[in-house]
């Protein structure tokens, strides 16, 4: 299979090991937004984007118009989430987006959101805390990964809205949000109440976890048309 990477930082270059790995060609490795022709002469299969949030709108937009399958991990340009999506329908493209490309995670999620919809009842009860460190270099805050565990739980009524390293009512999750050296991500869900807590966390080692996943997913794409996530390629329902 022939990839393009699109975005050639550390994340791209980790990528680029991965899908070596795994016996797959680069086709193309570009730390801007590709020209038409340029993708074009690549003969890609895929692209996998992980760049910037102010460029991975026009990043992605530019590999659907292509009709060349985009897996996309960068977070904080999720406001124009749904123009991609109508261009995806409308260009009947393929595009798989993840906030988090580790299997692991994908399986935390999913712990989560069955965790929140068990405590829904509850809800009064248990205060609800989302922690996460990320590496100095991380631009967006909190993480998008952190914001992904705060929508399942609110899409479970546990609580109303989230709030970033502040003072909170009862219907909100606190978000704690870290920045230090070499950190590739830590997320951290408590839920606490008067008698008791849970907590759950996941915990990266490298940026391979992340890299493996967005190539499997590159894989996996291949073939399909439509919008995706991660749960269809792990199988979660």
């Amino acid at each position: 299979m022939n990839i393009a990477i699109i975005g050639y930082g550390k994340m791209g270059k980790t990528i680029e090991k991965m899908a070596k790995i795994r016996n797959h060609n680069i086709s193309l490795c570009y730390d801007g937004t590709p020209s038409f022709h340029l993708l074009n002469n690549s003969n890609s299969d895929v692209a996998i984007e992980f760049s910037t949030p102010h460029s991975a709108f026009n990043n992605v937009k530019i590999c659907i118009e292509n009709n060349i399958p985009v897996v996309c991990g960068t977070t904080g340009w999720i406001e124009k989430f749904e123009i991609i999506k109508k261009i995806c329908q409308e260009k009947n493209g393929s595009f798989l987006y993840s906030s988090n490309f580790s299997i692991g995670m994908n399986i935390f999620f999913d712990i989560n959101q069955k965790l929140s919809k068990f405590l829904h009842s509850y809800s009064k009860d248990y205060e609800i805390t989302i922690e996460e460190i990320h590496h100095k270099e991380k631009i967006d805050k909190p993480s998008g990964t952190a914001l992904s565990l705060a929508k399942d739980i609110i899409n479970n009524k546990m609580k109303k809205t989230w709030v970033l390293d502040e003072k909170k009512t009862k219907n909100q999750i606190l978000i704690l949000s870290k920045r230090l050296n070499n950190i590739p991500g830590t997320h951290v869900v408590k839920y606490e109440s008067k008698i008791e807590n849970i907590k759950i966390q996941h915990k990266a080692h490298s940026r391979e976890g992340f890299a493996l996943g967005a190539v499997i997913a590159s894989e996996w794409i291949q073939g399909k048309k439509g919008i995706f996530s991660m749960k269809e390629v792990l199988g979660i329902k």
